[in-house]
């Protein structure tokens, strides 16, 4: 993905109805599902990349969320299965990894 005109961004809200946006990072397959990544925005943030780490977080504040079919419409849903949750991750990585290459 091309950073030249900033990132995109979206805005979620969770079950409690709190309201949260994420800057999207990459998309991934595995077993056939479609998962995507993003990174967690916090205020004051202009310009979140994929280098900067949070201090909380080893994983600078990434989220990996799949996309699923619920009433014929793409929702995202978390991931509950924690050998998905690092097989996807490690996908995620590589896909990052291998943008930071070619740039």
């Amino acid at each position: 993905m091309s950073e030249e005109f900033g990132g995109e961004f979206i805005t979620l809200t969770d079950e409690e109805g709190n309201e949260f946006e994420l800057e999207y990072c990459t998309t991934v397959e595995y077993n056939g599902t479609v998962y995507m990544a993003f990174l967690t925005v916090t205020e004051g943030d202009e310009d979140t990349s994929s280098e900067e780490v949070d201090e909380e977080s080893e994983d600078g504040g990434l989220v990996i969320l799949k996309v699923v079919q619920v009433d014929g419409e793409d929702q995202l849903s978390t991931l509950d299965d924690e050998a998905e949750m690092e097989a996807v991750y490690e996908l995620v990585m590589e896909d990052l990894f291998a943008e930071d290459e070619e740039e």
